[in-house]
């Protein structure tokens, strides 16, 4: 019996099989419709349906490229907590959310926090974006900045 993709509108939004598609893919992104169809036990059109359904209602968002930033030059990673007065919020938000350095951008409980990931070629790279672009802007409180000494785990997205 085969089941059929999960609707935007049902109680359980994902089946067993869409789980297992979904992890096949979180490890491997470029795994063929065909060898997914293999591991769930489907055919191909029906795991290639699935996968489109699973897009259209948002449960995957996009598929991407992971990429070591140290390959490419990439030597500086940093974490910041940047206090905003609120009314400024929204306006630094979406200006960081703007930045090619700027990984990652969360808005966090506490007085106006935005949490801030960041990528550099190198330090002096970080202190011209603190300076000519983050320090500059307006309700700007503080900046707190932690730079990455090691990475020990990393992962994209959520794990099922």
């Amino acid at each position: 019996m085969q089941l059929k993709p999960a609707t935007e509108n049902s109680q359980n939004p994902i089946d067993e099989i869409d789980r297992k598609i979904i992890s096949i893919l979180h490890l491997n992104g470029r795994t063929s419709y065909t060898d997914l169809a293999k591991e769930v036990g489907l055919s191909r059109v029906a795991v290639q349906t699935r996968i489109n359904a699973l897009m259209e209602n948002g449960t995957i968002e996009r598929f991407a490229c992971i990429v070591n930033p140290e390959k490419l030059g990439i030597t500086v990673s940093a974490f910041f907590n940047v206090e905003v007065e609120p009314k400024y919020l929204m306006q630094v938000a979406d200006t960081l959310a703007d930045e090619p350095e700027v990984t990652s951008l969360y808005h966090m409980t506490g007085p106006s926090k935005l949490h801030m990931h960041g990528l550099f070629k190198g330090n002096q790279e970080m202190e011209l974006f603190l300076q000519n672009k983050l320090y500059t802007l307006p309700g700007i409180n503080s900046v707190d900045c932690q730079v990455l000494i090691k990475r020990y785990k990393s992962r994209m997205g959520m794990r099922l």
